[in-house]
């Protein structure tokens, strides 16, 4: 199949865009791959503390330097749900590693929190951030310089692109991500939600409530809704570094084990000590940036991603920005209906023909990159297959040809909608990102006046007050990186749901984040300039019309040119953000941040954003045209 021209148009600006930076972090690689297998350069004393607490067997072996040595890193801990199963990784991944000729160490830990804990709690302020911290883990847990290959074991929201940032900084190693897989379904996300409404209108008690969320959240595995944690998953699969069909198999079954252990023999196997040598930093290339950006867009994916997949792509020298995000979505069809954008769960698109049926079909529409590396192997048709246990052993068959359920997911010749529902929005009051596809298209379009918040927790003492019960743009600012981490908002979603339900016209614009979950009511999220750096929002006046316009993806105010341009942002005191549950430890993370269109990184932020935005946002009597400029 021809790849579709505007596809093929994207990666060519991505790869004219990033020459500079891709070549360095190319020879780079090159230069840590000449070294060779890192233990033969180590002393006898830095050799010795590498393995004095090995096994007999695996002591040999290291000593002698003779198989490849596999770097385990995990973001285990038996709190979060998501994460307990990987208690059992590492014994499966030692066994089958020995069984390959090969040598499995558990390197390190990675922290990991998780976002439907600290929801609407001050530890939310440090989630975004936990991302560059869990790549940094993800270095010193690499640092010790004696491995091989790594497996990354991980699953949620920050975890998954924190391992990816920290392994491509050792882009040479190859790397296999090894998922955990949903809990199986229990409540319904529908039912979930109107409970969730029901309680915000003081129709149900927090009895009910707590009931309703521990039947939806009652087991080992991933939350089955499809927000970031399982976004990751589909990423990691159409970008080539799971095992085929590895995405959405439940824990603590005979196929995740089996996929595990797979994962382990593979990983021994694509060594430079092998003759199929494959680094992750040449699997992580342009191509493979623009089909996760694809993939993000046919399954309705999570609005964290165009924060996540740009700091990705910045770890292996490659520049993207939210005019690619865009310009794929206009082209890309939305062939998934997974909660918040639909009521199946992912165990259910997962039974209707899954990751293998979704890759096929792209592929067959000329819509993704082909020809890519993956750790399969050359070319992403490997992963139009699914995994099976065949009297035990694990194999491989072809993916279902035809959906299951087209109410969950549907061929690309009949799609839910012609394009990928995530749309870039600009004006006088940034750039935005905004996910369309979980709106129906009656709300896309608001136009009404602008009630400003400081803390969502201000915006919800007003709804308790019933101030709200009118049209009205909830402006929530100073949620930026910069000012307070970035919070996902999530707690306003279930109020304002209720006032839309009730005939309002109602829209959410702020600096913040909504993530995964962004639900029915519009939201213009992510908006940069943030308020802390000066972006347009600090200019928003009670009473200001605001126009959030989905369709022809406009966000601006409905002020006159001259007066817009004379107003001062006025101050606000941020000091409740900088103290109390760690808050402190993060404030260099607070200052050095770039962007939300920069990814909000922490490192190399000044680079990024010299590199990224300066063609995006020029200064003009005072005030700020967005241009939809590329990067240069």
């Amino acid at each position: 199949m021809i790849l579709h021209p505007t596809v093929a148009t994207v990666t060519d600006r991505i790869r004219q865009r990033s020459a500079p930076t891709r070549s360095v972090y190319l020879a780079r690689l090159e230069q840590a791959r000449r070294t060779g297998p890192v233990r033969q350069g180590l002393s006898c004393t830095n050799l010795a503390h590498t393995f004095a607490a090995s096994a007999p067997n695996d002591k040999a072996v290291l000593r002698e330097a003779r198989w490849p040595n596999i770097a385990i890193v995990s973001s285990y801990n038996d709190m979060l749900s998501a994460h307990q199963p990987l208690e059992r990784f590492p014994a499966l991944i030692k066994q089958a590693a020995r069984e390959a000729g090969a040598v499995a160490q558990f390197a390190g830990g990675v922290p990991a929190m998780c976002d439907g804990v600290t929801q609407g709690q001050p530890g939310m302020e440090l989630s975004l951030f936990s991302r560059d911290v869990i790549a940094m883990a993800t270095a010193v847990s690499l640092s010790h310089n004696t491995f091989d290959a790594v497996l990354c074991l991980g699953v949620c929201d920050k975890i998954v692109p924190g391992l990816l940032i920290g392994a491509l900084h050792f882009g040479h190693l190859p790397a296999i991500f090894v998922p955990g897989g949903p809990m199986t379904s229990g409540l319904s996300n529908d039912e979930k939600a109107k409970i969730r409404q029901l309680y915000a209108q003081g129709k149900v008690g927090r009895d009910a409530l707590l009931e309703a969320e521990s039947k939806a959240y009652h087991g080992p595995g991933t939350c089955t809704f499809y927000g970031t944690a399982n976004s990751n998953q589909m990423l990691m699969e159409v970008m080539g570094l799971h095992l085929p069909g590895a995405a959405f198999v439940n824990p603590n079954t005979p196929l995740r084990d089996a996929l595990t252990q797979a994962a382990a023999q593979r990983a021994a196997r694509i060594t430079a000590l092998g003759e199929e040598y494959i680094p992750v930093g040449r699997v992580i290339d342009e191509r493979a940036i623009v089909n996760g950006i694809i993939g993000l867009l046919a399954t309705g994916g999570s609005t964290n991603h165009t924060l996540h997949l740009v700091a990705i792509a910045h770890a292996a020298g490659i520049v993207i920005n939210w005019d690619d995000f865009s310009e794929l979505s206009a082209v890309v069809p939305l062939l998934a209906k997974v909660y918040p954008n639909g009521k199946a769960d992912v165990n259910h698109f997962h039974a209707a023909g899954g990751m293998g049926f979704l890759i096929g079909e792209l592929l067959d529409a000329g819509l993704l990159h082909g020809d890519v590396l993956t750790v399969a192997g050359e070319g992403l048709a490997r992963y139009r297959e699914e995994p099976v246990l065949d009297n035990g052993v694990l194999a491989w068959r072809p993916a279902p040809a035809q959906s299951g359920d087209d109410s969950v997911l549907r061929p690309a010749a009949k799609p839910f909608s012609p394009d990928g529902g995530l749309k870039l929005l600009s004006g006088n009051l940034g750039r935005a990102v905004i996910k369309t596809s979980a709106v129906n298209p009656e709300h896309r379009v608001v136009e009404a006046p602008a009630l400003v918040f400081d803390s969502q927790e201000a915006l919800m003492a007003a709804f308790d007050r019933g101030e709200l019960r009118h049209d009205f743009v909830a402006v929530v600012r100073y949620q930026g990186p910069r000012a307070n981490g970035m919070p996902e908002l999530h707690k306003l979603t279930p109020l304002l749901g209720v006032l839309q339900d009730e005939g309002f016209k109602v829209a959410l614009v702020t600096d913040g984040r909504m993530s995964g979950a962004s639900g029915k009511v519009p939201a213009a999220i992510h908006v940069t300039p943030e308020c802390l750096a000066g972006g347009p929002l600090t200019r928003v006046h009670d009473g200001d019309v605001i126009l959030l316009d989905g369709e022809r993806g406009i966000l601006r105010a409905q002020v006159p040119e001259l007066e817009w341009a004379g107003r001062q942002p006025e101050p606000v005191d941020l000091s409740d953000c900088q103290h109390g549950l760690g808050r402190e430890l993060f404030a260099v993370f607070r200052a050095n941040a770039a962007g939300a269109e920069q990814g909000a990184i922490t490192f190399a932020p000044s680079e990024v954003a010299r590199r990224a935005s300066s063609s995006h946002i020029a200064p003009v009597h005072n005030h700020f045209v967005f241009t939809a400029g590329e990067a240069p």
